[in-house]
């Protein structure tokens, strides 16, 4: 088959779970149900944290950021989804494949290096209470977070133009919900070799480096958290990091399987799986773990909803 290099594909069929139709309709109600869900727990959990002044601390400064990640991070893939589930035309522009691979690995290489900010952000508070507002101060926090969202986009748009540019051959059928890289490089023809290698060199810069600080520092937080002598010390110091463990097993976990590993030896449907993962269950079961295991924040938004009923 030649190579198309000349003019690019006009549209993609994203094949999905086309081989198993009867997924299809309990997949489009679970994502019809649980988009909004996500959407309405972070926009929730912004809200309470940029409304109630007792939570205008680096540690929601972050989590409104993650929040705003975690909504974008979705819209960017399951409103596709929920068309090419609802319907027998499972096709994609060339246009729209590409946007929604820039901004689901924008939003997804930042995610990576904003948790482990995150981690970085509970290390200060527990292991140098002292120097805590000296070292996360406004000014800090607002420039740490800014060269994370630079390093997630320059990874993202380079990447992704790279790999844009594979010869396709004339194939634009992609066994998978969304336009992602190691779909579109595994379906690539002609030499891929180099762009497999970079991924997976980049991927170790954005989950493994990433991961070994986050170990780090909960590493030194486990060993302070030891040498408090009282019990409710030891509680509120367990309590404030349980939540960020959570997601980061959540995050981590499944990404590492999916990207630490060459493209061409992902399963079939891995990456089906680890979108509707990433795309859906870790938006919306977030807001829950941080709302749900935070005193703070159940109290800022238990004050919230007093003030709407009281106002009304």
């Amino acid at each position: 088959m030649p190579l198309i290099n000349e003019s690019r594909l006009e549209e993609f069929i994203l094949l999905g779970f086309a081989d198993r139709p009867w997924l299809e309709l309990p997949l489009f109600t679970s994502l019809l149900i649980t988009y909004p869900i996500a959407m309405m727990g972070n926009v929730t959990i912004i809200l309470v944290s940029r409304l109630d002044s007792r939570l205008h601390s680096p540690m929601y400064f972050f989590l409104v950021n993650l929040s705003f990640l975690d909504m974008c991070y979705t819209t960017s893939i399951v409103p596709q989804m929920l068309v090419n589930l609802g319907s027998s035309k499972k096709t994609i522009s060339y246009t729209g494949c590409a946007v929604q691979l820039y901004f689901f690995h924008i939003m997804g290489g930042t995610e990576c290096l904003l948790l482990a900010l995150m981690s970085f952000d509970r290390y200060v508070a527990i292991c140098r209470p002292l120097h805590y507002t000296l070292i996360m101060n406004q000014r800090i926090c607002i420039l740490l977070v800014s060269t994370v969202w630079l390093i997630g986009i320059t990874y993202a748009v380079s990447e992704a133009t790279a790999t844009l540019r594979l010869p396709l051959c004339g194939l634009n059928k992609l066994d998978h919900l969304v336009c992602e890289i190691p779909v579109l490089i595994k379906n690539a023809c002609g030499e891929k070799g180099s762009n497999e290698l970079t991924l997976s060199v980049v991927c170790i810069f954005m989950l493994a480096v990433p991961l070994c600080l986050i170990l780090a520092s909960y590493a030194s937080i486990g060993h302070a958290v030891f040498k408090i002598k009282s019990s409710e010390g030891r509680k509120k110091a367990f309590g404030t990091c349980s939540s960020h463990l959570i997601v980061l097993l959540l995050f981590y976990g499944p990404a590492i399987s999916m990207y630490l590993q060459p493209p061409s030896s992902i399963s079939r449907d891995q990456p089906k799986f680890m979108a509707l993962f990433y795309g859906v269950v870790t938006p919306t079961l977030n807001p829950f773990i941080y709302t749900l295991r935070n005193k703070d924040v159940k109290g800022a938004l238990c004050h919230l909803v007093r003030s709407i009923f009281s106002f009304k």
